[in-house]
């Protein structure tokens, strides 16, 4: 028999109605469930007016209520504080309970704390389950009983512990009766929040359950050749899934189950990079401390120069060097950059412009459609040798030589930096040691068309060097 006489299922970070944890565990334990969403403005407030991340969610939630609506149920969105609005409305819609996901950023915890205590408060009852890891928190953890670390130990942990049970789904449509009635309720929409739809449909951006099933089942055709194709960003290597896995578009649990279960090398492959993400996830859990400083004690107080004109530059895609400008522009005009690149990227702005990488983590963070806080700084503070990692500080990629290794043919390079598109391949790379005729064969006027390097990295890597140095 059910537990409670109706619930609210407040949906976040799981913007789905399959597979779901939270709520299939409403469903089950209630006789009405209403799934809720709520535009939290203590996030919304800060944010640009035509950011892409809120018109990915709006557009979803039209399709999530439309799926509802055909269930004779809907989605109950409003435009508020959270932490205010969600134990006002449990208790105006008389609800005995609400459910939802674990949320592992510091923000988002403090948050469903002050809502748990709000609503212990009024005798209502906060559930909360993993639903967005495969391993959270405690999980998976050394013989010594701490964390991990280190990536490469963490995977082979959280292979040896995985197993059927781990990868089940939740099956939700079993229990969907549960669904309360609801008279069908607008979508406030993006104006009356105050934001304007984005670019999100002209570049070609999938949003809701649907289209990250479009794109999943495009993958799968692709999955074996995933391992040889991933580097290379002028080919279609990658999942493209990263949105859906942060908005939960899609389960990870049926992405994970998948590539397990097929082996294969590329699937394998993919999976180590599933591995990653909750790699990224615990370490944020142990050590929520390393978002706004280094993991790594040593490097807390690092004296980056941080010239801000180096950073702008950076920024725009101008800094000289072909494949980091390219990776720039393709973030500034899509919203998203390939996992290559963001190493690269990263890489130069800490090791060439010697600038702190909490200005690079905070530029990803207002760009990236992607964003997650966890994989963000995780990534960041591996490519600045602050945070995670086995290698030492001197790990500085030669942005040249990763041009040449993983853009060869300069396909990337060429549609993201057009002025470049003339010259040949072998001078694409590094511009500026092309001989004066070849470059006025291409119609280049470097300086003018296309910038001189800003820094030489030979320079700069030695600087580089000495600047962890002194620190380690």
């Amino acid at each position: 028999m059910p537990h409670y006489t109706t619930t609210l299922v407040w949906l976040r970070r799981d913007l789905r109605l399959h597979d779901h944890a939270a709520l299939y565990h409403a469903l089950k334990q209630s006789q009405r469930v209403i799934p809720v969403f709520i535009f939290d403005r203590a996030i919304l407030d800060s944010l640009p007016r035509t950011d892409r991340r809120v018109d990915f969610i709006w557009q979803t939630l039209r399709e999530l209520k439309a799926e509802l609506q055909a269930l004779g149920s809907d989605l109950c969105v409003r435009h508020a504080l959270a932490a205010e609005e969600i134990p006002r409305l449990a208790q105006a819609l008389g609800a005995q309970a609400v459910f939802t996901n674990h949320d592992y950023e510091p923000a988002a915890i403090a948050r469903d704390a002050k809502v748990a205590a709000s609503l212990a408060e009024l005798g209502i009852a906060f559930h909360t389950s993993k639903d967005q890891v495969i391993f959270e928190r405690d999980e998976v953890l050394t013989q010594a009983g701490g964390f991990f670390s280190v990536f490469t130990p963490y995977k082979n942990a959280w292979l040896k512990k995985l197993d059927p049970f781990y990868l089940q789904t939740y099956p939700v449509t079993r229990y969907q009766a549960a669904l309360a009635p609801l008279t069908p309720e607008a979508l406030p929409s993006l104006a009356d929040m105050g934001f304007a739809a984005s670019d999100i449909g002209q570049i070609g951006i999938r949003t809701g359950a649907s289209g990250a099933e479009a794109l999943f089942t495009d993958f799968q055709q692709r999955i074996d050749r995933y391992k040889d194709a991933r580097d290379f960003p002028g080919v279609k290597g990658v999942s493209y899934l990263s949105v859906h896995l942060r908005f939960g578009t899609i389960s990870i649990r049926q992405l994970a189950a998948y590539a397990w279960q097929r082996g294969t090398a590329g699937s394998m492959g993919w999976l180590n990079e599933l591995i990653w993400r909750d790699f990224y996830h615990q370490i944020l859990w142990h050590r929520p401390d390393a978002v706004g400083q280094s993991f790594k004690a040593q490097y807390v107080d690092l004296p980056f120069p941080n010239d801000r004109s180096l950073f702008e530059a950076w920024c725009a895609g101008q800094t000289g060097y072909p494949i980091v400008d390219a990776a720039m522009r393709q973030l500034n005009q899509t919203g998203f950059m390939h996992n290559r690149l963001r190493m690269v990227a990263a890489s130069f702005l800490v090791k060439d412009l010697l600038v702190d990488w909490r200005w690079g983590e905070a530029y990803f963070a207002e760009k990236l459609l992607d964003f997650d806080l966890a994989a963000n700084n995780g990534g960041w503070q591996w490519a600045a040798s602050t945070g995670c990692d086995a290698q030492p500080y001197f790990r500085i990629f030669n942005p040249v030589s990763q041009s040449e290794k993983f853009d060869p043919e300069g396909k990337f390079i060429r549609r993201y930096v057009p002025e470049l598109a003339r010259l040949p391949s072998d001078a694409l790379h590094a511009p500026w040691q092309a001989k004066p005729l070849l470059l006025a064969s291409a119609g280049l006027r470097l300086g003018h068309d296309y910038p001189e390097p800003i820094v030489d990295h030979a320079t700069q890597r030695e600087k580089a060097l000495a600047l962890f140095k002194r620190s380690a």
